[in-house]
């Protein structure tokens, strides 16, 4: 081939470092294509061509085994609520208040070898066919007993809230793993298009600590991730079209980065995060339309809104957020988890100082709502394929924090959670703590076990769901294992 004379001056032009640089350059694209090729990657391009299909991540699935539950609400009580002062009735600790007796606690304080115990502050009566003992925190609550199965020896790794909450969503204490939620997005996917598969409702004083890890999706796809979802207003933030574009022009955009996907990427084996982003814009712009029509309980009768507790100032909040949970529910969302409490201290169940104060005003503003919810589910006939789990990331001690005043601290060597519906048998308390509910002595359980116990009604063996990642198939319930809790299931 000849050159032209500025042609070959050009070429001649040529340092050593471009040389070497493009002849480089040019080798690797030669040896990447060969690489290429033999994997098949061209044949894939090529049918993509012709072949439009567009693997989505969040595909409804059938679950494996026979299923007793469609749908999870996890009622989160963040900050740990007492179990000795609400369902675990230990009535030798009335007669020890003020009396400092030996008893191992490990707490925020530390470990400690004796403590100034703190009697019960509320009454406790027995309620239902099944007489189960409820303090008079919880009067409504305390009116569904027969359709609830009572954990009373749940157990954690952790004393430390960060920690804590971290495993009872993730099932590990260290963040970077996927929650709860995320493994139901991707075991089952989701059976409404136009609505997220996990779904997270933060309390108005904020989120928990460690923030968004609690609704992570880990090292799964970010498409199986929570979507956080508020009650009034603007049901998810960040969701509405640019200034100046068009609902036509961001479907024609949308349309077309779809197709461009479709046809060109998104049946390499290995795009499963560009196949997630995908279905994120898909389901961004779905939910622009049908999230707002979820969230307006201006739909509802005055009779259900009365039955959460809307009606009541003290109640109307979570009263809000718990019947949202049962409409996302019947529009077919997979997972919904309510916090109650946010931030730090008092703002949640995390009762160092007054417990008195604090545990009225957390249970006050959510005993209605939470019964109102059992019982609209089940005159729906709707609570025996909704599976609804009760707890916080730990529970409290029998002893004061400090010399002086009714603080408990941290207690994750036994607490109280409770589950109902969704196959679970109600009026049933199973495990125990010792005498004065520092730990967990009988049938003891652990965060994992919970896991289980909500796969397994979801139609799966908690030991067999996994997701390859870093050279391992990684489980939920950890490489060891866990066991559903077989004494509450149907």
């Amino acid at each position: 081939m000849s050159h032209s004379p500025s042609n070959a001056g050009a070429f001649c032009r040529r340092t050593r470092r471009e040389f070497l640089w493009e002849a480089g350059a040019g080798f690797t694209g030669v040896a990447l294509t060969g690489m290429l090729s033999q994997a098949g990657f061209f044949n894939k391009l090529a049918a993509a061509e012709t072949d439009h299909k567009f693997a989505n991540p969040l595909e409804p699935k059938p679950s494996p085994l026979p299923a007793k539950a469609k749908s999870v609400i996890f009622l989160f009580m963040y900050g740990g609520p007492s179990h000795i002062d609400t369902f675990d009735y230990k009535p030798k600790l009335y007669d020890l208040d003020g009396k400092t007796i030996p008893v191992k606690t490990f707490g925020r304080g530390g470990k400690k070898n004796e403590g100034r115990v703190v009697g019960p502050k509320w009454k406790f009566k027995q309620y239902g066919q099944c007489g189960k003992w409820v303090s008079d925190l919880f009067p409504n609550l305390a009116t569904c007993v027969d359709d609830i199965a009572f954990l009373h020896s749940m157990t954690a790794d952790s004393p430390i809230h960060g920690s804590a909450i971290l495993q009872m969503n993730t099932g590990k204490i260290l963040s970077g793993n996927p929650c709860l939620g995320s493994w139901v997005n991707y075991g089952l996917g989701s059976v409404n298009e136009n609505l997220p598969g996990f779904v997270v409702m933060l309390d108005p004083t904020g989120g928990p600590i460690s923030g968004a890890k609690n609704w992570s999706s880990g090292y799964m796809p970010a498409s199986f991730q929570g979507t956080v979802l508020r009650s009034a207003g603007d049901p998810i933030l960040d969701l509405n079209r640019p200034e100046g574009m068009s609902q036509d022009a961001q479907r024609r955009l949308l349309n077309t980065l779809d197709d461009y996907n479709a046809s060109h990427l998104a049946e390499r084996a290995d795009n499963s995060n560009l196949s997630a982003r995908v279905a994120s814009y898909e389901l961004a712009f779905a939910m622009q339309r049908h999230a707002p029509e979820a969230v307006d309980l201006s739909q509802e009768p005055e009779s259900v809104k009365q039955l959460y507790g809307i009606n009541d100032p003290k109640t109307q909040e979570f009263g809000r957020r718990c019947l949202l949970a049962r409409r996302l529910v019947e529009r077919g969302v997979r997972f919904i988890q309510l916090y109650a409490g946010g931030a730090h201290n008092d703002d949640n169940w995390d009762a160092h100082g007054d417990l008195e104060r604090n545990h009225n005003f957390h249970a006050g503003r959510t005993d209605k709502p939470i019964t109102g919810l059992i019982k609209d589910l089940k005159q729906r006939g709707m609570l025996d394929d909704t599976l609804i789990v009760w707890g916080g990331e730990f529970g409290r001690q029998p002893t004061a924090e400090y010399a002086k005043g009714t603080g408990r601290d941290h207690n994750a060597y036994g607490f109280t959670m409770w589950m109902a519906g969704g196959g679970i048998k109600g009026g049933v308390s199973v495990g125990t703590t010792d005498e004065i509910g520092s730990a967990a002595v009988d049938d003891r359980f652990h965060v994992k076990n919970l896991h289980a116990t909500v796969l397994n009604q979801l139609g799966f063996d908690p030991n067999k769901l996994t997701y390859f990642y870093n050279g391992l198939d990684q489980k939920l319930v950890g490489v060891e294992g866990a066991d559903p809790i077989k004494q509450i299931i149907q």
